[in-house]
């Protein structure tokens, strides 16, 4: 894959900022005339993620501490896009535990524990890793199929 533009962002890990990142990314991402169910497919896996670092990663009141940041990073390639999430919250002790189908490390909220299987559903690729109080970094690739 060539690539062929890039961006890196930090916003506060508030919850509204989630559809704010959504749509940055699938502004973004139109630059290769993706159709419109890859860009919602996309759109959906980088709000699981965003919503994730909320969630877990700061807690929530994460909105409270000016410095509960997400970094975004968006490259663009001749044939999809590669979004990486990256927080420094409190990390996940387990991560091939935490990618099962309903775990939830929240069970008494309503937290349904498919957000790492909703982001495997839509996306090609997805790479998790994690330290126990340093954080988080998910990377999700897709592809679209016209640039295949």
């Amino acid at each position: 894959m060539k690539k062929i533009n890039e961006f890196s962002m930090k916003f506060l890990a508030k919850s509204n900022n989630e559809s704010f990142a959504r749509s940055i990314v699938g502004v973004f991402a139109s630059q290769l005339d993706p159709t419109v169910d890859e860009i919602s497919d996309l759109k959906t896996a980088v709000s699981e993620a965003v919503t994730n670092c909320v969630v877990h990663a700061y807690g929530t009141k994460a909105y409270e501490n000016k410095e509960n940041m997400i970094d975004m990073h968006c490259v663009l390639y001749d044939s999809g896009i590669e979004v990486t999430i990256q927080d420094t919250g409190k990390g996940i002790e387990d991560v091939e535990l935490a990618r099962q189908a309903l775990y939830t490390t929240a069970p008494e909220s309503e937290r349904s524990g498919l957000g790492f299987t909703i982001m495997e559903s839509f996306t090609d690729n997805i790479t998790v890793t994690s330290k126990p109080d340093e954080g988080t970094k998910v990377t999700l690739l897709k592809l679209f199929k016209h640039l295949q």
